[in-house]
């Protein structure tokens, strides 16, 4: 059986106003009202904008090591934490 999802599509440019904006055909449509947009090379890359995926920290800052990720999970919480000193 011949799989046609990676098989390229076409989409129309046109101008919304002073932006470029791109008409999807319906197989690649977006739940919601954003995405998130990046360049690879001479691509556009458009995600999905999912609010749980902290995935993108990782290609900002580079991975963390295990000792800076354990660290990150070792400090205190707010309730563990001495109260502030008060300045007049």
């Amino acid at each position: 059986m011949n799989d046609l999802s990676n098989t390229p599509k076409t989409a129309k440019l046109f101008w919304s106003g002073r932006s470029q904006a791109v008409r999807l055909p319906k197989e690649f449509r977006f739940e919601g009202e954003e995405v998130r947009i990046r360049r690879e090379g001479g691509r556009v890359i458009l995600e999905a904008k999912d609010a749980n995926d902290l995935s993108w920290i990782d290609r900002v800052s580079g991975s963390w090591d295990e000792d800076a990720a354990q660290a990150a999970l070792d400090r205190p919480g707010p309730e563990t934490m001495p109260e502030p000193p008060l300045f007049d």
